[in-house]
């Protein structure tokens, strides 16, 4: 595979995959998204591997979804078909690195916002980095919140939170994401992906295919309606988009003003 903004090490079951834009923000540019499905449609075929670990930078994981990409202004003049098709390179992401039969760790250091926690969140576990934060922005850029990640978050921490979490858009931190279960373990800053190694260094010890049998009985159980009730985020996404708080949300952002919504 040639990559672009992603690196892949192995050390014997355990496979890292490491993503950088080159700038802090790290956001998700239609390229890195298309290019982190690639990996994980590849190691969906790799037998040798036990857990994969993702990370980001070391300052932030991600930002989320790259407003300034290209991409994003296309997909606003393009036609409904081409939209929705856009549209769903989010959601295929999340769901090629849910599906993954190995064990997966997310590692999270600084910001992780809006489809950083939609990725993160598509991982069976998460390390933060003390001061790191989760923050769920796009009801203040006049979206929903989409990439069928709604129900991952209610299986993690329940209705309540995630209503504090994707219609208030609370900042959770490190701490608090271990208590509401968005985060299984708080490492030192700058250590997450370390304590991630450490877990994945468990799982490697495992019988292989014990592990993914496993993980498959859990996500069974837990995730057998997520597609039911997330089906149409993304056509609600392509109908926010056509209102003028989607427009004022996200011009607001780039302008970086306060957004005045009319519900329009």
């Amino acid at each position: 595979m040639e990559l672009q903004f992603s690196t892949i090490e192995r050390r014997g079951r355990i496979v890292i995959v490491r993503f950088d834009r080159g700038i802090a923000a790290n956001p998700l540019s239609d390229a890195l998204m298309k290019e982190l499905t690639d990996i994980a449609r590849h190691l969906d075929e790799d037998l040798e591997s036990s857990v994969v670990v993702l990370a980001g930078r070391d300052d932030n994981f991600s930002m989320g979804f790259d407003l300034k990409d290209p991409v994003a202004e296309q997909r606003a003049e393009a036609g409904l078909l081409a939209r929705r098709r856009s549209i769903q390179r989010g959601p295929r992401l999340c769901r090629a690195w849910e599906e993954l039969e190995q064990m997966t760790i997310c590692a999270v250091e600084g910001w992780c916002v809006g489809g950083g926690v939609a990725l993160a969140c598509s991982l069976d576990l998460r390390v933060m980095g003390e001061g790191a934060t989760y923050y769920v922005s796009e009801i203040e850029r006049g979206m929903n919140m989409s990439w069928n990640s709604v129900p991952r978050f209610v299986n993690l921490c329940g209705p309540a939170r995630t209503k504090r979490l994707v219609v208030m858009a609370e900042k959770v931190g490190a701490e608090r994401a271990l208590e509401w279960g968005l985060a299984d373990e708080v490492a030192p800053k700058g250590g997450a992906l370390h304590k991630a190694l450490e877990m994945a260094e468990r799982i490697a010890s495992l019988p292989p295919v014990q592990v993914r049998m496993c993980k498959k009985d859990v996500d069974v159980a837990a995730k057998a309606l997520n597609h039911a009730v997330s089906f149409m985020d993304a056509d609600q996404f392509c109908l926010s988009m056509t209102g003028e708080d989607y427009k004022e949300g996200v011009q607001s952002f780039l302008e970086k003003r306060p957004p005045r919504y009319t519900g329009r």
